[in-house]
């Protein structure tokens, strides 16, 4: 499995924890907030908000949560600006950061914060493009009736260009031009996905000791609990021995 399909699901147990919980349903929150913002409120017209009101159902949030957040998002929903940030978390690892903010001034300070204490350094926007690819990421369940074999020559057709088999989930990795395919191709199919989004995913990756590993994931996971923070994206190789180490 690839490493950043080996993060996907570390990130997808902890995510099923009671604490990291409320902090997915926020982050939903805000991008259909964006979503609506920039689309309108209709799912149907909407691209952008179909895929945050898919993932909010993958995440089991509450449909009264969801309407709640489409009709705030219509009237005094706070004003989110889309910003990123580039740098090296220690020992030289390529970190890419995603935020939603209502306040610059206070995302920034607390993201060049988080590299400077962990010795690691925020570079300027741009810097770090060349090390990553945006592309299509989709988190889908195996369901009892599905024929694995069936299914996976479907999604290759429709565009899928690498499908990973992890505890039951199909982890399938589009190019950006074939993200919008493979989702249709699933709607067809009558397969939800449990999150579908487009991520940054690295070109190379660097490998660590365990130890050293261990200190860049916790440096990676204080991003991922800062509020402001919707992504984060890394070049570290996640090794089997890391993720029996961190879960």
């Amino acid at each position: 499995m690839s490493g950043h399909s080996k993060w996907s699901t570390i990130k997808r147990k902890k995510g099923a924890e009671d604490a990291k919980r409320s902090k997915v349903f926020s982050r939903i929150v805000k991008e259909i907030h964006v979503a609506v913002r920039v689309g309108g409120p209709d799912p149907d017209s909407n691209p952008r908000l179909r895929l945050a009101v898919q993932n909010a159902k993958g995440a089991n949030m509450p449909k009264d949560n969801v309407q709640r957040a489409i009709s705030k998002a219509g009237s005094d929903a706070e004003n989110y600006e889309e910003v990123t940030f580039e740098g090296y978390a220690p020992h030289g690892i390529a970190v890419y950061v995603e935020c939603l903010t209502d306040n610059n001034n206070r995302t920034v300070g607390n993201i060049r914060s988080i590299f400077t204490r962990s010795g690691g350094s925020l570079g300027t926007n741009g810097s770090l493009s060349f090390l990553f690819e945006t592309k299509g990421v989709f988190t889908v369940p195996k369901k009892e009736d599905m024929d694995p074999d069936e299914f996976e020559l479907e999604i290759i057709d429709a565009g899928a260009e690498e499908i990973e088999d992890e505890d039951g989930i199909f982890i399938i990795t589009t190019q950006l031009d074939d993200f919008g395919n493979v989702q249709e191709k699933l709607e067809e199919m009558n397969i939800e996905a449990e999150n579908a989004e487009l991520q940054r995913i690295p070109n190379s990756t660097n490998e660590l000791d365990k130890e050293l590993a261990i200190r860049v994931i916790k440096v990676i996971e204080e991003f991922e609990d800062n509020d402001d923070v919707q992504n984060v994206f890394h070049n570290l190789e996640i090794t089997d021995e890391i993720i029996a180490a961190v879960n």
